[in-house]
């Protein structure tokens, strides 16, 4: 059976959407963020100390991206994946990396210097350009919506739930406001989904078992451990 490694709403939660969107069964090991520091034995089993961690039999994944798109060509034919013969793969494969590394990248700088860091050391200069920068890249996925409901394909697929977790975490942080309304009407869509909703109460009622929040804790170690610095 998968086991996924996750923290609330982490980067992880792409993989446990993923997971509830196929339905298969699954494993879940919940831990305390960033388990590098809070959860030092989890350094065995990864020894990055990052989230996400997928293992399925030999396979052990740690981008959440690249896992998306592992579970959805593992589990073809399925809606969540486009395949190479469908006009719109190259738009697949764009947008469920653009969900990361143009969306999601400056949020988590957002996340570190607005947040993470002991009050002493942070950066609200530098938080707020991250935060214009995301709103910049917001551009392109506005002018792509107002046009579809979905970024590929003509349907809801992992590219969906790629940049759908950059706006989960816009939400997170408190930048929803930056989204257009084509963004926001799309976000509605995505947040509705059963997957979705599944994700979050699976998350949500073993963050509550475990007594973790939901929500980023501010002052958590980052400044006394440059060395594991993400």
């Amino acid at each position: 059976m998968i086991t996924l490694y996750h923290c609330p709403n982490a980067r992880s939660f792409r993989v446990l959407w993923m997971l509830e969107e196929l339905g298969v069964p699954y494993r879940m090991e919940m831990l305390p963020f960033p388990p590098r520091v809070l959860h030092r034995e989890y350094l065995k089993i990864n020894p990055q100390g990052t989230v996400p961690l997928l293992v399925d039999g030999e396979t052990r994944m740690n981008e959440s991206v690249a896992i998306c798109q592992y579970l959805a060509s593992l589990h073809a034919p399925t809606p969540l994946n486009v395949e190479p013969a469908e006009p719109g793969y190259g738009a697949y494969l764009n947008w469920l990396h653009f969900g990361e590394a143009s969306l999601t990248f400056p949020l988590t700088l957002v996340l570190r210097y607005g947040l993470l860091e002991p009050e002493a050391r942070r950066q609200p200069q530098a938080s707020e350009d991250y935060a214009q920068f995301f709103s910049g890249r917001l551009r392109t996925l506005e002018k792509l919506l107002e046009a579809q409901d979905f970024v590929s394909a003509g349907r809801f697929t992992a590219a969906d739930i790629s940049v759908g977790y950059a706006l989960l975490l816009a939400n997170v942080l408190g930048q929803q406001e930056r989204l257009g309304p084509a963004a926001q009407q799309y976000w509605t869509r995505l947040s509705s989904r059963a997957g979705f909703l599944r994700a979050m109460a699976v998350q949500a009622e073993a963050a509550a078992r475990q007594g973790l929040p939901l929500l980023p804790t501010a002052g958590v170690g980052l400044a006394k451990r440059p060395q594991a610095r993400e």
